[in-house]
Parts: C-alpha cells; sequence; structure tokens
C-alpha cells in the first residue's frame, strides 16, 4: 500500500471512466473503510446506497444537474444520513451540523480508498436532494449528501494548485 500521504496527494476528481466492472470485494472494502470515519459519539449515522442500475444512474445523473459522468461509471455510491438516528443523540445540532460532518469524514475515506484500490471516484455535491430522495424512494429521514461516482479511471488528470500553508495556516 502506497505511503497514507501519497494517497492523499495523488487523489484526483475521477470524471472519466471505464465501462469495467468493479469487483464486490473491492467495492465491500472502500466501504468498510468509510465505516472507519469518526462520527458524533460514534453514531455513525451514515447510509451508503450502492447503485448500479442504469435507469438509476440515469436519474442520479439528471439530478446532478446532468452531470452524465454519473450515469457512466460502473457504480454510484450514494453517501446518505439517517437524520432520526443523530436527531435521537444530538438534537437540532446533529441534523444540522453533526450529520453533515460526520457523512464528510466518510466520504474522504470513501475517495482516498477507492484511489488506493486503483479505483477513480469523484464527489458530487451539486444536486437536487429531492430528486435523488425520489429516485431512490428514501424518507425524509434520510437525507443524500453526496454523490460518488466510482470505477476504473478512463483519464489522468494534473494536481490541481494549492494554496500556500502561508495563506491558510494560523498560530496563536
Amino acid at each position: 500500500m502506497e505511503n497514507l500521504f501519497e494517497i492523499i496527494k495523488g487523489r484526483r476528481s475521477i470524471r472519466k471512466f471505464k465501462p469495467d466492472p468493479v469487483p464486490e470485494e473491492e467495492l465491500r472494502e472502500i466501504l468498510e473503510a468509510a465505516t472507519w470515519a469518526p462520527s458524533a459519539g460514534n453514531t455513525q449515522e451514515w447510509r451508503f446506497i450502492v447503485v448500479r442500475d442504469p435507469g438509476l444512474k440515469r436519474e442520479l445523473a439528471a439530478a446532478a444537474m446532468e452531470q452524465r459522468f454519473l450515469s457512466e461509471a460502473p457504480v454510484v455510491v450514494v453517501v446518505c444520513a439517517d437524520l432520526e438516528r443523530i436527531r435521537r443523540a444530538y438534537g437540532e445540532r446533529g441534523v444540522n451540523v453533526y450529520a453533515l460532518q460526520d457523512t464528510a469524514a466518510a466520504t474522504q475515506n470513501l475517495l482516498l480508498a477507492a484511489h488506493a484500490k486503483g479505483l477513480g471516484a469523484c464527489w458530487v455535491g451539486a444536486f437536487s436532494e429531492v430528486q435523488v430522495r425520489e429516485a431512490l424512494g428514501l424518507g425524509q429521514m434520510m437525507r443524500p449528501l453526496a454523490l460518488v461516482p466510482l470505477g476504473y479511471p478512463a483519464q489522468t488528470p494534473s494536481p490541481r494548485p494549492r494554496r500556500p500553508l502561508e495563506e491558510v495556516v494560523e498560530y496563536r
């Protein structure tokens, strides 16, 4: 396995995929890595919906402002927060803050694990929650927060520039 810092620096947002299917065991390991993210009070309120059905992937792409690469990926993982579970533990702060933080941490783990396994992925946040909820038949207490198309990359994007630490870090 690559060094963690190499994995972090090497990850890219992939929007072009080969048609090859993602092996079930690889997908399972990536999803398990996502579940090892921290969560408020260890609530683990995330839910991962694995979408392989071409029709559902087209509906997700339509919900995501016609980002067609979603329908072209072999798999789309929809990262959701179980709002009832987090509300029971932390009330409205859980729903409005912790659910977002926890699912974001799980999504980052998913992206890094996919890259470490030689797969590509992209964090998609621009979508209609209502349309995604309807396409997947989710109740009001299951909030979709990220769409992650996943597959073998058909592109190798260059690294994007990063701001220097001096611009983003303060010491007090």
